[in-house]
This record gives structure tokens, C-alpha cells and sequence, in this order.
């Protein structure tokens, strides 16, 4: 099933052995499996990018409200990592 979702944060991605490349700030479509989460996204370029995430790190995206998934509520303030 593919959910709408906004990036709001540094969210990176690593192609292979590469080093990690950002995701761009705005909308994604994201297509979940049992290990990994995909996204796709259309850059300011028209450019067409998508990017296969580990589930634990899309996971963690998601809890530090870096990927908000449309119609589900963003973290609580008490979810949120400190910022000592």
C-alpha cells in the first residue's frame, strides 16, 4: 500500500557503498515491505529520485519526526529526542 508523507528533516539515504545522500525536504510517496520502506519523489529539478531504507532506520525517521506519514500524528513532545 503507498502512503503520502512529508520529509521534514535530514533524511539520508546510501546508494551501495556510497556515501549517504539527503532525501529533499517535501513530499514522498512511500511504499512499505517487510524490511525496508521505499521512497519516491519528484526533486525541484522535475528530477524523479527513490531510495530503499532499512525499516529499522525509516522507523526512526518516523519516531523523530523527521518522515511524518500523512493522517497519523506527529510524535509527542515526550517521544521527541533531548536537546542537551
Amino acid at each position: 500500500m503507498t502512503q503520502q508523507a512529508t520529509i521534514h528533516g535530514k533524511v539520508t539515504f546510501t546508494p551501495g557503498d556510497g556515501a549517504p545522500l539527503p532525501i529533499p525536504k517535501g513530499p514522498v510517496e512511500i511504499e512499505t515491505a517487510k524490511d525496508s520502506a521505499t521512497l519516491s519523489w519528484t526533486a525541484d529539478n522535475d528530477a524523479a529520485g527513490s531510495a530503499a531504507l532499512p525499516k529499522d532506520q525509516f522507523n526512526q525517521y518516523v519516531r523523530d519526526g523527521k518522515i511524518r506519514i500523512e493522517g497519523e500524528a506527529p510524535p509527542a513532545a515526550s517521544d521527541a529526542p533531548s536537546r542537551k
